[in-house]
């Protein structure tokens, strides 16, 4: 692409299109040393700005980076998970970004222009999240984890693009700052010679932080020349050599001088220098274009709103630079809303790889919080809200915008202030169309000073995440950016970051969401987990059942090693889902809708893990067929510990507890559901919160919910599978050397089965015969008889009772009735029986596999009130002295090897 037209210096107050100024942006996909980009057109990732600025006089403006221009979070996020892919293939050599994910990139960015300039944008905002979710899900399912590997991220406007590319790296990171808290030395340091602030230090917290013969990714928005990483590598590679260097920018706009430059830098280093990008070009300038540009500048640039000069106190700064607390403020107080902030790390100090794949904050909280502030006392939500950094302070700021948008109608963008000093045309042709200016709140090495916002004019509120540590004193006063911003805004929250400057507590509760944490997309579910990646917790199948069932262990304590399935027993998942999908949808609608009689506004947390993908489908019934948008939640909750209480204590911070659902699959005697009831009583009585304690499930042969779509004991799909069709998620893990007190439980994700997950199509596949099923579930809903027509019985704990009875069996716990209980127990457990009703009906069908691949026996019994009933194998005093020998008589088996 090429674009131009003859230079055209300006006339008196005419304002040129930036084409008039005859810079010429090219696109070229590979560079001359065989560095290659994605082939994404420079037009849909930067546009022309002007600086105020005498050493440089253009300013491409990144459309994706949520920096000067405010973005809709998801692409920002977007592009620096696909930059992040395009350094996996170099260092790996996996391929990730397929043409097939490159055409979704380029549409996603053709989305983000349309929704800027349409007069309707909702129908092309639905479009652009769904197109841009299921791509950041589908790049996280290849994501590595990669030893040895460190992201350094450029300030100011590449903090958060290096965290997203780190993150996507599974690797460490630590980005370049200007800051300059109290003691602190430098590790190392740099200048940006165009830059309008030059210096750069590397705070680091760890003496190890640079990798030893590792790999280190430069990260920045944008290669000029690329002198200033060829310093940085030439400076850090004196310092510890690394066997490979990778440059990672959203466009590369080297000449082939500078291309060649770096060519010379990995031969005199000894060590190869990759450039990635995800747009590759040159940009021409035309002569005299600094002149043009202050001419026009002069001429025609708009005034930034700022405080009233009879207003705006001169102040000098303190002996040591800081900045100084405001005098009362001048403007309108009413318009502030203060949101207190959860303790979080700072960003630019190093993490560990191993902690880089969590955020650092509790940006779910964060947002549920905002959301409720947000929402008037009628429930009007804005329609416009951006979420605004400040300088640096760029990641946490962007992952809370991402985090309200899932939360909130608002169409919710996200940008940071800046010491860009750019000039403001307020015309559609250029991108800065508006912008104020501050005073600086924070302390820096070169001093106090101007700090401006663009294109904040306009929204109906702007919620301000500072720089953690921050006074709210710093911000206040006529020239302080809140007061500035009210008079722009009708509505300013603050996220209050006093009580983070310490640094996060390792117990802090930050809940999980995609594509960081399993493969649901980040809207359908907030995992109220921690990850556990880097816990050594499976333990052989048989060794595990002897510590539960002789030593004591809790079956949470550690993890069977994960079943992955054949293609024949896959085969059998496929079947028995294209069989009973009208069935299953149904019961979501009925279900749902017994929810939504007493929880119009419902917040929904599914029992991890069965319950995760029951729950994202009652929140897809509730939007796609009764037009609520419902919160949905996965906890775990652990038999004989009880539910998770930090996940519960959270839940009860961020939400009204009397709205609280909770969610499974199915019921199997009721065990589950008793320890629901136990544990909530038990929180009541600890912290004083009441939740209701009703479990809503598909289906409920125990008789012990009145929350169920049947109570038919028959084949929920999702049962036959284990991680693939729960998000490749774990079991929950309650063990205190992973899980100490006031941290949530645990699980893992297991990236490495992504090409067999099911997760998504499972939930897609029922959610496709929702509008068929509907006339079911409206005319079973009206003559539903109420709550009295749904009692509780408890008639499967009789059938257990009985069953153990006969068998000897006297921990009940060991028999596990239904189909769902029965796979459990064949999938993870040492089963010794396996009881059946009809071993020829399908629903069962895999049950009957199962119990051949492990050679266990299928005993008939057509008297089952279950449609089948697992056994696991009695060790040692758990059972009784009646008890028959478990290896004999067997020759009532059937469909099994005996």
């Amino acid at each position: 692409m090429t674009t131009t037209t003859p230079t055209a210096a300006p006339s008196g107050s005419v304002l040129p299109t930036p084409d008039e100024l005859g810079v010429v942006l090219t696109d070229e996909p590979t560079a001359g040393d065989g560095s290659s980009s994605l082939g994404v057109p420079l037009a849909s990732l930067v546009r022309l700005a002007l600086r105020r600025n005498p050493r440089r006089a253009h300013l491409l403006v990144s459309t994706v980076l949520a920096k000067h221009v405010p973005t809709v979070p998801a692409v920002a996020l977007l592009a620096g998970e696909a930059l992040g892919a395009r350094v996996a293939e170099v260092l790996d050599g996996g391929a990730r970004l397929d043409a097939v994910a490159a055409t979704r990139l380029r549409a996603v960015l053709d989305l983000q222009q349309q929704a800027d300039t349409a007069t309707d944008s909702g129908n092309v905002s639905d479009a652009l999240h769904r197109t841009a979710t299921t791509l950041r899900t589908d790049l996280a399912a290849v994501r590595p984890t990669l030893p040895d590997v460190l992201v350094l991220g450029f300030a100011e406007t590449a903090t958060a693009l290096g965290a997203t590319v780190a993150e996507a790296l599974g690797a460490g990171y630590l980005h370049s700052t200007r800051h300059d808290p109290p003691g602190a030395t430098p590790a190392a340091g740099f200048d940006e010679a165009h830059s309008h602030a030059t210096a750069h230090r590397l705070l680091p917290t760890e003496d190890d932080w640079l990798p030893a013969d590792g790999t280190v990714v430069l990260v920045d928005d944008e290669l000029s020349t690329g002198a200033t990483a060829r310093a940085t590598i030439r400076a850090l590679h004196a310092v510890a050599p690394q066997r490979q260097w990778v440059v990672a920018a959203l466009v590369d706009l080297r000449s082939d001088e500078d291309v060649a430059a770096t060519e010379a830098l990995a031969t005199e280093l000894g060590a190869p220098v990759a450039v990635v990008a995800l747009g590759r070009g040159r940009v021409s300038l035309p002569v005299g274009l600094t002149d043009t540009a202050a001419e026009l500048v002069a001429a025609v640039a708009a005034p930034l709103t700022t405080a009233p000069a009879d207003l705006a106190p001169d102040r000098e700064p303190t002996s040591d630079g800081r900045p100084v607390p405001a005098p009362p403020r001048a403007s309108r107080p009413e318009a502030v809303t203060v949101v207190t902030a959860p303790p979080t790390a700072v960003d630019r100090t190093g993490t560990p790889a191993a902690r880089v794949r969590s955020p650092r904050t509790d940006v779910e909280g964060i947002a549920a919080d905002l959301a409720r502030v947000l929402t008037n006392e009628v429930g009007v939500v804005p329609d416009r809200v951006l979420v605004l950094g400040t300088e640096e302070h760029m990641a946490t700021p962007l992952a809370i915008a991402d985090a309200l948008r899932r939360r909130s109608t608002a169409d919710v963008r996200s940008s940071t202030s800046t010491r860009s000093p750019v000039a403001v045309f307020d015309d559609p042709a250029w991108p800065i169309r508006s912008g104020i200016r501050h005073r600086s709140h924070d302390v820096t090495v070169d001093g106090p000073g101007e700090r401006y916002a663009y294109n904040v004019h306009g929204f109906d509120a702007i919620v301000v995440v500072p720089e953690p540590g921050t006074e709210q004193a710093t911000l206040e006063g006529p020239d302080g950016l809140l007061d500035v911003l009210a008079a722009v805004t009708p509505r300013v929250v603050l996220v209050d970051s006093a009580l983070e400057a310490a640094g996060a507590p390792e117990s802090a509760p930050r809940p999980l969401t995609g594509p960081s944490f399993g493969s649901y997309e980040p809207d359908e579910v907030t995992w109220l987990l921690q990850d556990l990646a880097d816990a050594a917790l499976e333990a052989d199948t048989a060794d595990r059942e002897r510590a539960i069932q002789l030593e004591g262990a809790n079956y949470a304590e550690s993890l069977p090693v994960e079943y992955v399935p054949s293609e024949s027993y896959e085969e059998l998942y496929r079947d028995a889902l294209g069989r009973s999908a009208d069935r299953i949808a149904e019961a979501v609608g009925i279900v749902t809708d017994l929810v939504l009689r007493d929880r119009p506004n419902a917040v929904l947390v599914s029992l991890a893990r069965a319950g995760t993908p029951v729950g994202i489908l009652m929140r897809r019934w509730a939007e796609q067929q009764r037009g609520v948008r419902l919160q949905h939640y996965t906890a775990s909750i652990v038999r004989g510990v009880g539910i998770d209480e930090t996940a519960l204590r959270w839940l009860a911070a961020h939400h009204d507890a009397s709205q609280v659902v909770f969610v499974d699959g199915w019921t199997g005697k009721g065990a589950i559901t008793r320890e629901l009831t136990d544990a909530l009583d038990r929180f009541a009585a600890s912290d004083g919160v009441r939740f209701g304690d009703e479990l809503a499930v598909l289906a409920d042969p125990a008789g012990c919910t009145p929350l169920h779509g049947t109570r038919d004991d028959y084949l929920v799909p999702s049962a036959c599978l284990n991680s693939t069709v729960s998000g490749l998620v774990s079991r929950t893990v309650f063990n205190r050397a992973w899980t100490p007190e006031g941290t949530l439980h645990g699980a893992k994700q297991y990236r490495e089965l992504g090409p067999r997950d099911h997760s998504r199509s499972f939930v897609a596949t029922i959610a496709e015969r929702f509008a068929a099923v509907r006339p079911r579930v409206d005319v079973a809903l009206a003559a539903d008889g109420g709550l009295e027509s749904r009692a509780v019985d408890w008639r499967g704990m009789r059938t257990v009772e009985a069953i153990g009875a006969e068998y000897g069996i006297a921990d009940l716990h060991l028999v596990k009735p239904g189909v769902g209980e029965t796979t459990r127990v064949l999938l993870r457990r040492v089963p010794w029986q396996v009881l059946v009703r009809d071993p020829e009906d399908v629903d069962i069908a895999h049950v009957v596999a199962l119990a051949r691949e492990r050679g266990v026996p299928v005993v008939t019994r057509p008297d089952l009130s279950y449609s089948c009933v697992g056994l696991i194998h009695p060790l040692g005093s758990r059972v009784s002295d009646t008890s028959t020998d478990p290896t004999a008589d067997t020759a009532a088996a059937t469909g099994a090897d005996a």
